[in-house]
């Protein structure tokens, strides 16, 4: 494979670290973590290691669905600061030779952005085409699913005008009318704004939504909501969208995209990101995040768990796609899912610290740009809340009153939510075993995990050679020291082992080992016959292992992760 100038870039050798705002640094006291907090934490991330910084959303908002709900494209957020601090906060990255992504929301917006207040007001505004409306003498619109709706119903009915509007996600967040060339016209007017501000790309929330299928056909009765992002993600217009996007702005700058993705599959995963098409650079299939799920279902967790065969194939069938043309990214959690060590390692006071170290050693081991979200690098994890006053996200509680106006068991879906709720990602950043952890001297506005007053904190780890925070800084070290990790070809070795993930990646004459052993018990593991080498260098361990240099029999302890550099 070649590593010339027009295959090598900046984004696929960059590890990406993601900032949840609201949860990262208040600076002010008002439990509210903002753009000055970041700024004084800048050194603290340039320390990591990592490349590229994505910001999720410090737009004007009123904050229905945590900032995703945006009213203004082009103002920050009050709670976040003035745009003075946000230009600040980009030189500062720029000045430690990082980059910055921009949340891009354009699927929909905010009820109270101006556009939909003018498209509301009447049917013939000049906004009115900007989203996707029903006029009731039609009689009721074809059913569609909504992500947060109370009634899971994405028309929501306007008395102004006599109407129904389209919302996918809360019923404060109307779809935008792709189909409409001034909005998109806007929207790429908006996305040349940010890019001359200086920013390095953007992170597209489901952008494989943009499309929608008109006039609204009739959809099966018994759809589940996995059908309905299935259908969601194939509009007739998207590629045609995204490859207008790219000419009218991408291609004017050195920029980075990232899409979310759901409903995309592998068959069609090259329309976005073969680079002859010029549309993506990469993006978030949901492969992995529905590998735990209930069947048909988007967030409820199945009681049986998930098999680490089945984790396997996830990841080695999607570096299949991109083995030849187009690129991959590699997450294990975000700002939408629980923590990572919680759902995919081990939380426990035996394994915590093994298991945190592991998926760092995975994820930097693996053929793809690698996400962290801020946390993971201490190994943060999920809260578990046992009430549902504790909780913030609107998922959360407009479900919960779904099933109360249901009759469900309401105690079996708090239980369920320890596991899968959102805010479990969204607790503030552990920055010592001070009170609130360090981010903030006020009240804040989730609550702190009660862990930081143990090993999990920035502060503890910090003093600790040992720590998950120490190790995740050598082994990103290590990724940009060995090019073969970042773009050699990945083979996976023993793919029905259910304890142990063991894959080789190779680059020209470099061959590298990784074994993790994703269990809680001490294993003996042994290499197939046909593996050869004469010897192998250790590069890193999370655990102690043998000094002997040419067997191929190796002990594992629990959630050690070893990788061998053979000779």
């Amino acid at each position: 494979m070649s590593t010339e100038s027009n295959y090598r870039k900046w984004w696929k050798e960059g590890v990406v670290y993601q900032i949840y705002p609201r949860s990262f640094q208040d600076s002010t006291g008002n439990g509210i973590g903002d753009l000055r907090g970041i700024i004084n934490r800048l050194d603290y991330i340039k320390s990591l290691g990592v490349d590229i910084i994505w910001l999720n959303p410090i737009y004007e908002s009123p904050n229905d669905d945590n900032g995703y709900d945006i009213s203004d494209y082009r103002s920050i957020l009050a709670d976040f600061g003035l745009m003075k601090d946000f230009e600040e906060l980009l030189d500062g990255l720029h000045q430690r030779g990082l980059k910055l992504v921009m949340d891009l929301v354009v699927n929909h917006c905010s009820d109270e952005h101006q556009w939909f207040k003018s498209s509301r007001s009447s049917r013939d505004s000049l906004h009115r085409d900007f989203y996707h409306w029903w006029p009731a003498e039609k009689g009721v619109p074809p059913k569609r699913w909504s992500y947060f709706d109370v009634a899971s119903n994405a028309w929501q009915y306007d008395e102004t005008t006599d109407a129904y509007y389209l919302h996918y996600f809360s019923v404060k967040q109307p779809d935008l009318n792709w189909e409409n060339p001034a909005l998109r016209k806007e929207i790429y007017d908006m996305m040349h704004f940010w890019f001359k501000k200086g920013v390095d790309g953007f992170r597209m929330d489901v952008i494989s939504f943009l499309s929608k299928e008109k006039p609204y056909p009739q959809l099966p009765e018994n759809y589940t909501p996995e059908q309905y992002i299935s259908f969601y993600a194939k509009g007739p217009q998207l590629h045609n969208y995204l490859n207008e996007m790219h000419n009218e702005v991408l291609k004017h700058y050195d920029a980075m995209t990232v899409g979310e993705a759901p409903g995309v599959t592998l068959e069609n995963a090259l329309d976005f990101v073969d680079e002859d098409r010029e549309e993506l650079n990469m993006f978030f299939h949901f492969d992995l995040m529905g590998l735990d799920r209930a069947e048909g279902e988007v967030f409820k967790m199945n009681p049986n768990g998930w098999k680490l065969g089945e984790f396997k194939k996830v990841f080695s069938d999607w570096d299949a796609v991109f083995a030849k043309k187009g690129w991959g990214s590699l997450f294990l959690s975000n700002h939408d899912f629980p923590r990572t060590v919680s759902r995919w390692g081990n939380d426990t006071a035996e394994h915590w610290r093994n298991a945190t170290t592991l998926l760092h050693t995975f994820l930097l081991t693996m053929r793809g740009t690698p996400y962290f979200y801020n946390g993971d690098e201490i190994g943060m994890t999920n809260i578990r809340f046992e009430n549902i006053e504790e909780y913030r996200d609107i998922n959360t509680i407009n479900k919960y009153k779904q099933l109360q106006e249901l009759g469900e068991d309401l105690q079996e879906f708090i239980e369920d939510q320890k596991e899968a709720g959102r805010d479990n990602a969204r607790t503030p950043m552990q920055w010592s075993d001070d009170i609130n952890a360090g981010f903030t001297t006020g009240t804040p506005w989730i609550s702190v995990n009660e862990n930081h007053r143990g090993k999990v904190s920035v502060k503890v780890q910090e003093e600790d050679q040992y720590s998950p925070l120490q190790y995740f800084r050598k082994m990103v070290s290590i990724r940009k020291e060995h090019i073969g990790l970042v773009y050699g070809q990945y083979e996976l070795i023993d793919s029905n082992n259910e304890q142990v993930y063991a894959y080789l990646r190779s680059w020209n004459q470099d061959r590298f080992l990784v074994m993790l052993n994703f269990s809680t018990e001490t294993l003996t593991y042994s290499l197939p016959k046909e593996i050869n080498y004469n010897a192998n260098k250790l590069i890193i361990s999370n655990d102690r292992v043998r000094d002997d240099k040419t067997y191929k029999e190796f002990m594992l302890r629990p959630y050690q992760a070893v990788v061998y550099k053979l000779i």
